[in-house]
């Protein structure tokens, strides 16, 4: 490792001295930051600034995110591999030119947005339409705003609601049978893809359906169908304290409850909780997008908000709109309302001092 870094400080040096080759510095900076903490620190003793903490949170995301993958592979053959490779291709390509123009150094964040987004999409959606919405996503749900650390919503998210929005046709027939393979088939278009309601569409939530969306053998997206390996995997990002517990754990018991009486009230119109806490992608979004520190609240009762009042915005569109999945446009609302939330709590404590 040490003769790599000796060559990355090399290049480093030679794209300062070289006017033609400075524009393309950020990359350098992006290799050498991915393979080592950079060695600036503050001012001042103990304030030492580690990069390896943005690593360490993107790294362990991933890692969480591995049962999904394994699962959608399982179920879904290469093709989601395929899927993958061309988001990150895509995506990473678009950012490190935004990265190029503004002199700004790459960070690491696209390396989760960059396998998140693909894993929310139908494994038998065209690879053009991958790439079209993970720039997207990069560009209008995170560059416009300065780029990581700056969005107010979930990259991965913005670029699945605009295929959603722009491409209704594809997105609601890319559905492909589980174990029905594609392994021979990865790169192109997937003929196995079928029009069949997924358990959502179908509203089928008998004790059937409610073990099939747990286990995963069902038509849904990519990384969606296996609500068990979902569920590894964000309890992993919680006892490693990536993501906060409050945000999950108030959206499950919200969705369980409220799913709960509005079921009995109206069993035809509302599923049962077991069938929507595992179906679709509830369980993803909540570990995987809605715990984002960049557009959730920072205050814990902040979360606690955001997360009740997601379950319910999630619920009820699943429930009483033409949409079926609820998940997605609940957290992007959250993700507008996330500032506010923070600034009330703020007001309260501010109150409460002036009293004091």
């Amino acid at each position: 490792m040490k003769f790599l870094q000796k060559i990355l400080e090399g290049m480093k040096k030679k794209f300062e001295e070289v006017p033609l080759l400075r524009p393309l510095k950020p990359v350098i900076d992006a290799t050498d930051a991915f393979f080592f903490s950079p060695a600036a620190v503050t001012e001042t003793v103990p304030h030492i600034r580690d990069g390896l903490d943005v690593k360490r949170y993107m790294s362990l995301v991933i890692v969480a995110a591995l049962p999904a993958v394994v699962m959608s592979v399982y179920f879904f053959g290469l093709r989601v591999i395929a899927m993958i490779l061309v988001s990150y291709i895509a995506g990473g390509l678009a950012e490190t030119i935004f990265c190029i123009v503004r002199k700004e150094e790459i960070t690491e964040g696209f390396l989760v947005t960059g396998l998140l987004f693909p894993l929310t999409l139908p494994p038998g959606c065209p690879l053009w339409v991958v790439a079209v919405g993970c720039v997207f996503g990069v560009i209008f749900g995170k560059e416009v705003f300065g780029g990581t650390g700056t969005n107010i919503f979930n990259p991965a998210l913005v670029g699945r609601c605009f295929l959603a929005i722009a491409y209704p046709k594809i997105m609601a027939g890319g559905w492909i049978e589980p174990g029905s393979g594609l392994t021979g088939r990865a790169f192109q278009y997937a003929a196995d893809a079928v029009t069949t309601a997924t358990p959502l569409v179908a509203k089928d939530w008998n004790w059937g359906a409610c073990g099939r969306v747990w286990l995963g053998n069902c038509l849904g997206c990519a990384g969606e169908t296996c609500a068990l390996a979902i569920l590894l995997g964000g309890v992993f990002l919680c006892l490693v304290r990536v993501a906060n517990w409050r945000v999950p754990a108030g959206c499950l018991a919200t969705v369980a409850i409220f799913s709960g009486i509005m079921s009995r009230a109206m069993p035809t119109t509302f599923a049962p909780p077991l069938f929507q806490l595992g179906a679709g992608g509830l369980m993803f979004g909540v570990f995987f997008m809605a715990t984002d520190p960049v557009t959730s609240p920072i205050t814990n009762p902040g979360k606690w908000v955001y997360a009740v009042l997601m379950g319910i915005v999630a619920v009820l569109i699943r429930s009483l709109t033409g949409y079926p999945e609820g998940i997605m446009f609940s957290i992007l609302l959250m993700n507008m309302a996330a500032p506010l939330m923070d600034e009330i709590v703020y007001a309260h404590r501010r109150r409460g001092y002036a009293r004091a």
